[in-house]
C-alpha cells in the first residue's frame, strides 16, 4: 500500500495542474472501487473548481469551490495521472516505462483547459468520498499525529506511548496515534533512531522519543526528496516510479550487512508484518 511519502509525492505531482482548475465532466465508468461512489457523485463535481490540494495521512484531499471536499485513497494500486495535449516537463527523475493498463481506468475528470486526471486502479482497494468542507476534522478524528507536522516531537510522542506494553513498531504502525507511517518507514526511522523494534513502546526514554520523532520526520523527508519508494504498484502523478528503496538501511535486507556496524541484518514478523533490524545497533 502506498505509504505517506508516495501519497504526498503524488499530491506534489498533482498540485500545479490542479489547483485553480474546474471540473467540466466526470465519466465513471463503473458503479464502485472497493466502496460504492457517492450519491450523485459526478454531477456534484461538475462545475466545481479545485481550490487547492492537500493530504492527511495516506489520504489525498482536494477542497472544491463548492464547500465540499474530494477524499482519494489510493488502496493497492491505485494512481492518479494527468493527460494534456502538450507534454511538459515532469516532475521527478525515475520513469518506468510500463504504462498501467487503461481497461483499468475507472474514473476520468475532464478538466476545463488543464486536460483530464484519470484514476487507475487494477485491485480497485481504493475509493474516493465527497463531503461537507466543515465535516473534514469529524472524518478523520480517529486519526492520529501527522508524522511530519510540529505537533510530534520528543515529548508528544513518550506521552503517546506512555504505559503501552505493544512493541515500538507496532506503535508506528497504529494510525491513531500517528497517522501515515507504514511498515518500510517504521523500520528504517527505529534504525535511524538505534531503537529495537522489540522495545516496549512504553519503555522508551524521552531521549530515545526525541531520537525517534526526529528520525520520523528525517526519513518520511527523505522518501519524499527521492519520490518514495517503488515495490510494486507504486507509481506518481506522471507514471514514474519512486526510488528510496534504493537507499533502505535494513527493510528488505535480511542477511545483508548492516550499514553502520557490518552485523547480517534479521527480519521477524510482528503483527504479522516484516520487521528488518540490526541486532547489533538496535537495542
Amino acid at each position: 500500500m502506498p505509504e505517506l511519502p508516495e501519497v504526498e509525492t503524488v499530491r506534489r505531482g498533482l498540485a500545479p495542474y490542479l489547483e485553480g482548475a474546474t471540473i467540466a465532466n466526470v465519466t465513471l465508468k463503473r458503479s464502485d472501487l472497493r466502496f460504492p461512489f457517492p450519491d450523485r457523485f459526478a454531477r456534484r463535481l461538475k462545475g466545481a473548481a479545485i481550490l487547492r490540494a492537500d493530504r492527511r495521512a495516506k489520504y489525498l484531499l482536494f477542497h472544491l469551490s463548492n464547500n465540499e471536499v474530494l477524499i482519494i485513497h489510493l488502496g493497492m494500486s491505485g494512481r492518479l495521472r494527468i493527460e494534456r495535449s502538450k507534454l511538459t516537463q515532469s516532475p521527478g527523475d525515475f520513469y518506468d516505462s510500463t504504462p498501467a493498463s487503461t481497461k483499468h481506468d475507472h474514473v476520468v475528470i475532464d478538466l476545463q483547459a488543464q486536460g483530464r486526471l484519470i484514476y487507475n486502479d487494477a485491485r480497485r482497494f481504493g475509493f474516493m468520498e465527497l463531503i461537507a468542507a466543515n465535516d473534514i476534522e469529524k472524518r478523520f478524528e480517529d486519526l492520529g499525529l501527522e508524522p511530519l507536522s510540529a505537533a510530534l516531537n520528543g515529548k508528544s510522542l513518550k506521552k503517546l506511548f506512555e504505559n503501552k506494553k505493544v512493541a515500538i513498531k507496532l506503535a508506528l504502525l497504529d494510525q491513531s496515534l500517528i497517522a501515515g507511517i507504514g511498515n518500510i518507514y517504521a523500520c528504517e526511522a527505529l534504525f535511524d533512531a538505534k531503537v529495537s523494534p522489540k522495545k516496549a513502546a512504553g519503555k522508551i526514554s524521552l531521549k530515545e522519543s526525541e531520537w525517534l520523532s526526529a528520525a520520523v520526520k528525517k526519513v518520511l523527508k527523505k522518501a519524499i526528496k527521492y519520490g518514495g519508494s517503488t515495490l510494486r504498484d507504486f507509481h506518481d502523478a506522471d507514471g514514474k516510479s519512486g526510488e528510496f528503496q534504493n537507499r533502505f538501511n535494513v527493510y528488505d535486507r535480511k542477511g545483508q550487512p548492516c550499514p553502520q556496524c557490518k552485523t547480517p541484518i534479521e527480519r521477524m514478523t510482528q503483527g504479522g508484518r516484516s520487521t528488518f533490524y540490526c541486532p547489533r545497533c538496535q537495542r
